[in-house]
């Protein structure tokens, strides 16, 4: 991270559902000037639920009633003139302000939705229905608990190709691709086990997910800093 930092955000019981796509999954969703990063010639779609907490720009406390929410995001990898990044689909979350304010601020498509978030020991309950009418109908209903330790992603390896990605990409109002740029320590993998009863996150992006199991990780926590979206260097 070059630029200085505008917003902090922790990400709490995260849990990473991938799946492997054909690349041509992705024809027409992707904008202009991107195309899918692939690895061993494989497009991935990961769901993504989580709790945010801590929410607030730099300099600024946060504020207990607007900064823990849940959210989940859908993702897909890819390169922008050949610089790697991260490409979200939509992300839904439980807070008027923050589904408004990141639309506004960083280009994302954000969505409202009813959620929730809730830990049994290890095993968390989490469930999201969309009621932003700006995206198609979306649910996701799962159970996810780790199952190991944490330990950071061997170098070369699909966990890090996945999660050491610490820029993102997001076409403005005018059509032009930004980028955000995100720092944080090395994400604290476990391995995970998840029960996925609702999943229609993917299909209402057109994206059919193929019939295997998803590659599931886990994480505990992880601290964020994010800078304003600038033109890609």
């Amino acid at each position: 991270m070059t630029a200085p930092w505008l917003l902090r955000m922790r990400w709490l019981d995260l849990l990473f559902a991938h799946w492997p796509l054909d690349p041509s999954a992705l024809a027409g969703i992707l904008p202009d000037g991107l195309e899918p990063d692939l690895f061993e010639g494989r497009a991935w779609l990961g769901v993504v639920p989580f709790t945010m907490a801590d929410v607030a720009p730099r300099g600024l406390p946060a504020l207990p009633r607007l900064s823990r929410f849940p959210e989940l995001n859908v993702r897909t990898y890819v390169r922008f003139r050949g610089v790697p990044g991260v490409w979200f689909l939509s992300l839904d979350a439980a807070s008027r302000p923050t589904v408004e304010g990141a639309r506004r601020v960083f280009h994302l498509p954000y969505f409202h939705a009813q959620m929730h978030a809730k830990g049994d020991g290890d095993t968390i309950a989490y469930a999201s229905t969309r009621t932003d009418r700006r995206g198609a109908a979306a649910r996701f209903e799962a159970q996810y608990r780790p199952v190991g330790p944490p330990a950071p992603a061997p170098p070369g390896s699909l966990e890090a190709w996945l999660t050491d990605r610490p820029r993102l990409f997001a076409r403005d109002g005018s059509g032009r691709i930004r980028q955000t740029d995100v720092a944080h320590r090395p994400w604290p993998l476990r391995p995970a086990a998840a029960e996925i009863a609702v999943n229609t996150m993917a299909a209402a992006h057109g994206i059919v997910l193929p019939a295997v199991e998803p590659h599931l990780r886990f994480a505990d926590r992880l601290d964020v800093r994010a800078t304003l979206p600038a033109r890609p260097r």
